[in-house]
């Protein structure tokens, strides 16, 4: 079984899709460990402000295949494809960890860059796992997270039960 993190937001009908996603996440992988929800502006363009929040699972599905997944919980939410990279989602799952494996192959990058890019990534994954190490830099995310320019990417804890 790997332990997987997975960054989930949405800035379309957020409290809905972020609760459904929960669901069929639980429904299949089991049992989760969830951050605090986090609301933070829209990235990159002009949007509704997001709810963010990472989850961390076991699963013994290899990468791709736990992608499949994910890419099939998103369209079960009506997320649309092929747009503008950034732009409005009902829901929007990423798979940021597979344990400490560094791919890079076939469109699939791990870790993502974005753990170190934006605070509605690093925070929540930082608040969960805070002495794990991103397996690049080799830092726990509780180091990234206080060497990170919080003030520039403000983030409000949201009232969210999950």
């Amino acid at each position: 079984m790997a332990r997987v993190w997975l960054s989930i937001g949405s800035n379309i009908d957020r409290a809905v899709h972020i609760a459904g996603a929960l669901r069929d996440l639980r429904a299949a992988f089991g049992p989760l460990i969830v951050s605090r929800v986090y609301a933070s502006e829209a990235v990159g363009f002009k949007g509704d402000a997001f709810y963010n929040l990472v989850v961390g699972v076991e699963s013994p599905l290899a990468p791709r295949d736990l992608n499949r997944v994910i890419r099939g919980i998103e369209d079960a939410h009506g997320r649309l494809r092929g747009g503008e990279k950034f732009s409005s989602r009902t829901l929007d799952i990423d798979l940021l960890t597979y344990d400490q494996q560094v791919i890079r192959a076939e469109g699939l990058v791990l870790p993502r860059d974005e753990i170190l890019k934006y605070a509605f990534v690093l925070r929540p994954l930082a608040e969960l796992a805070p002495g794990e190490r991103h397996p690049l830099v080799r830092r726990s995310y509780a180091e990234l997270w206080a060497a990170f320019a919080q003030a520039s990417q403000p983030l409000e804890p949201v009232d969210f039960p999950p």
